[in-house]
């Protein structure tokens, strides 16, 4: 396989040079599903191939994984800052460049989203609300609930920052996790998995959004056991999570799909 590192330029809608990492399995025969993985807070788009096996892991699978750089962007567009599109960036430009440059199934069927933390939200979040554009959605010790808890009132820092992403009052809006699970549309509503490690300080927050999913009658995969919110948790995660979005990809079936 290759691993190649491409740099956009500003005629995307950010209006500046974006950069991604791309995983391209060797020999494609046909057109290949995607998945778009997705980076942390506190990382960038070289992240999962720095701090996890995810190469190896990889191997032999006929899937293309596109991991782009969001910044802190939480995987919105900023409301305060019309430069800073990340959602337009993602669901617009990244995946018409990658439909237009590889043999991809160009498709809601061809394509999933995965992500750890801000990136878990993120795989969340995008696959509810663009639920024609993805099948599948796997979240890692996500920061699920990041667009479903009321603006503080105090005038700090990280108030004007989920301001800025999120608006004055995010709670049952378009970025809402919550409020997107219960105005799905069971007929187009992509397949879910959550895994989060129990000793995760965001573990409090994936068992509330699990047992929404389960009050909801919303079916879905859930996964927890011993971890904190670390690489080592997460580079076993995605080794777990492969069957899931091999099978709602249709990779099980099916080494390649032709469409």
């Amino acid at each position: 396989m290759a691993v190649c590192e491409v740099h956009l330029n500003g005629t995307y809608s950010l209006g500046r040079r974006s950069s991604l990492n791309i995983i391209i399995p060797e020999n494609i025969q046909g057109r290949v599903p995607v998945l778009y993985l997705l980076h942390g807070m506190s990382d960038d788009h070289t992240a999962w191939t720095r701090w996890t096996s995810l190469e190896r892991h990889m191997d032999g699978i006929p899937m293309i994984v596109v991991m782009p750089d969001a910044e802190l962007s939480f995987y919105t567009d900023s409301k305060v800052d019309p430069r800073l599109a990340f959602e337009t960036y993602l669901i617009k430009d990244i995946i018409g460049f990658i439909d237009s440059t590889f043999p991809t199934v160009a498709d809601r069927t061809g394509r999933a989203l995965a992500g750890l933390s801000m990136g878990g939200y993120g795989a969340a979040k995008l696959a509810l609300k663009h639920p024609d554009l993805y099948c599948a959605a796997v979240s890692f010790s996500g920061a699920l609930l990041a667009g479903s808890k009321p603006i503080s009132n105090d005038d700090s820092d990280w108030k004007r920052f989920r301001t800025s992403l999120f608006g004055d009052k995010p709670v049952g809006g378009p970025d809402d996790v919550l409020a997107l699970l219960k105005n799905s549309d069971p007929s187009t509503r992509p397949a879910l998995r959550i895994d989060c490690g129990t000793e995760d300080f965001l573990y409090e927050d994936n068992v509330v959004v699990h047992k929404k999913l389960v009050n909801l009658g919303i079916e879905h995969e859930y996964n927890e056991r011993p971890g904190e919110h670390n690489w080592a948790y997460w580079d076993r995660a995605i080794v777990d999570a492969l069957p899931f979005l091999k099978s709602k990809l249709g990779i099980d079936n099916a080494e390649n799909n032709d469409k």
